[in-house]
């Protein structure tokens, strides 16, 4: 009997747990709010404010480093702005209430990979990453994006030739060859390249 009762107990475990796998906890917060996302979490996790705490920091850190290939400058900017929250949490400059709010700040600039100074005309992910790392300069990311758009071959990535092709333009704007790889691995993470 106990053996059947352990079964079960590990059956209906693995179901939670793999219930809330399905959806990822960062998209819950922006979803339905920190608060609410906060009561999907197991027991043993959200009944510890600094379990949760952990929870979320450590999705928000795990998103950020997925994230970061696509645009190192925007992400390495939310991994400090993460380091920085997380200080004043353990030095309890802030309380667990405004650590939420803030952590669910976070997590929608996190997931969006967008921030709300970024120019209205920067529409997609590509612009928002050029501007980033090309020190925000607005007008130097779309000459950047409309040179790679009219550049860019059909099955350009994995093509050396058709690569350098690509390379060739951005160079050609920036003028710049360690920039010219810089910006070349970043959009080699955009899909819309």
């Amino acid at each position: 009997m106990r053996q059947l009762l352990d079964m079960f107990v590990e059956a209906n475990a693995s179901e939670v747990i793999s219930n809330f796998d399905n959806t990822p906890l960062l998209e819950l917060i922006t979803r339905l709010g920190v608060h609410k996302a906060v009561e999907t979490l197991p027991p043993p996790i959200k009944e510890s404010e600094k379990a949760v705490a952990e929870t979320i920091s450590n999705n928000v850190r795990s998103k950020i480093i997925k994230s970061r290939l696509s645009d190192p400058a925007y992400f390495d900017k939310m991994s400090k702005l993460l380091d920085q929250l997380l200080r004043e949490l353990r030095e309890q400059r802030i309380s667990y209430r405004d650590y939420l709010d803030k952590i669910a700040e976070l997590a929608e600039k996190t997931t969006s990979g967008r921030d709300e100074s970024i120019p209205q005309s920067l529409n997609t992910s590509g612009l928002r990453a050029l501007y980033n790392n090309l020190g925000q300069n607005e007008a130097l990311a779309l000459q950047v994006d409309g040179a790679i758009k009219g550049s860019r071959p059909d099955g350009w990535r994995g093509n050396t030739a058709k690569e350098r092709r690509v390379q060739g333009a951005i160079f050609a704007v920036l003028k710049d060859k360690q920039k010219t790889i810089n910006v070349f691995e970043i959009i080699k993470q955009q899909d819309e390249y």
